[in-house]
């Protein structure tokens, strides 16, 4: 049986990348600049001057009415309700998807407030739902990681696999030389590296090849995940990358071992051998444990050189049982369609920026903080009844400073 071009190109799966806020941007801003094809970018954000600098081809600038244009001032309520706005927009945006990531950086607004209400559209319609987040460096202030670690309990509850990559870990693979600018890019490298190699197993032709179905059975409900990737030249890359993927900084106090299941990219030129592989994956299956469902890729790409990369996404992490799991979220739905009857019943309000003489901006003499959001201390949380408060919310290495 023949089968046209145009009708196995229509069979690819269908993978969206969604960045929400000013991080999520800048995080697909460096997939698009590193050449990452076989995907769609769009960038959410209430900013529109931080939008209309942005490289990808869609965008959708959300609360239009809300913020005028301007950013969420910090403030998570503020890009939760600028979403609820444009939620059909969005929809129409990802209807169709196969697979879509959400990134964006917890600490901020629009990111914060935004990023677990798109997930949730996107659950939805039944699209697998991968977040890939980012908490703030140390040095950002308690106040920042306490509203970011609020945003990642609410982006846990709407995620198929959520990736968590703290800031303050990449501290520990930089030198003393590495600029501020190029920091934060090693964060991004973090966010490319997990979302390129799930995208390339699924759409990009390997000498093993894995197709959607697999990584859905490793990916669909399975709650938190690590990522580590390493590459290495020489006699002993093979294993040497192997053990850098699972020994990674970033995997904080997981290993591997713990998990459910794990997905394994392996890249190499048409040089690597099938004894690499085979030791590659031999150290992989020794720390995963027994019982693993390990999913595995294997792909040659001529424009690597001597070096050989393995990229490890591990999952099930503090997976929920399904009747715990469907109770949860009978309560969190309850809670957000409340809020959302609420806030379409309110009458639209307006965000505004505080007197400036240089800007020209004017405001009234009268506070309107009040119209936006609460002026106490800290986010309102999407889900107020929610317990928060357990460890399983908090990574490791917050709970081992405490």
């Amino acid at each position: 049986m023949l089968f046209e071009f145009d009708e196995l190109a229509s069979q690819r799966a269908r993978i969206k990348v969604l960045g929400v806020g000013g991080a999520g941007g800048n995080a697909i801003n460096r997939m698009i600049t590193s050449g990452m094809d076989g995907v769609e970018f769009i960038a959410i954000n209430t900013d529109a001057q931080d939008l209309g600098s942005n490289p990808a081809e869609t965008k959708l600038q959300i609360g239009k009415d809300l913020t005028k244009g301007l950013g969420a001032g910090a403030k998570p309520e503020i890009g939760r309700k600028a979403i609820m706005h444009d939620t059909d927009a969005l929809k129409s945006l990802v209807a169709g998807s196969d697979l879509v990531f959400v990134t964006a950086g917890m600490g901020g607004g629009t990111g914060t407030g935004a990023a677990p209400v798109v997930a949730k559209v996107c659950k939805d319609l039944d699209i697998l739902t991968v977040c890939i987040v980012t908490l703030p460096f140390e040095f950002e202030g308690s106040k920042k990681m306490e509203s970011a670690l609020k945003g990642v309990a609410s982006m846990r509850n709407f995620c198929d696999t959520l990736i968590v990559v703290p800031n303050e870990k990449l501290i520990s693979v930089v030198d003393n030389s590495t600029t501020f600018e190029d920091g934060f890019k090693e964060s991004d490298a973090i966010l490319l590296q997990a979302a390129k190699s799930i995208s390339d197993l699924i759409n990009k032709k390997g000498n093993v090849n894995i197709d959607f179905a697999d990584v859905k059975s490793v990916m669909s409900g399975m709650g938190d995940a690590v990522i580590g990737a390493g590459t290495a030249r020489g006699e002993e890359r093979a294993v040497l990358a192997a053990q850098q993927a699972i020994c990674s900084p970033l995997l904080d106090s997981h290993s591997i071992s713990g998990a459910q299941a794990a997905l394994v990219n392996i890249t190499g030129n048409k040089r690597m051998t099938l004894m690499e592989v085979n030791a590659a994956m031999k150290l992989i299956h020794e720390e995963a444990g027994k019982g693993v469902k390990v999913i595995f890729g294997v792909r040659v790409d001529e424009n690597m050189e001597d070096e050989l990369q393995v990229t490890v996404i591990a999952t099930g992490f503090n997976r929920q049982p399904i009747e715990q799991k469907e109770m949860l979220k009978e309560r969190m739905q309850s809670s957000y369609d409340k809020q959302s009857e609420d806030l379409m019943d309110a009458p639209n309000t307006t965000l505004y920026q505080k007197n400036n003489p240089e800007s020209g901006f004017q405001m009234d003499d009268h506070d309107h903080e009040d119209e936006v959001g609460n002026k106490e201390d800290g986010p309102t949380l999407v889900f107020d009844d929610f317990d928060q408060s357990a460890d399983l919310d908090v990574p490791a290495y917050i709970r081992k400073q405490r």
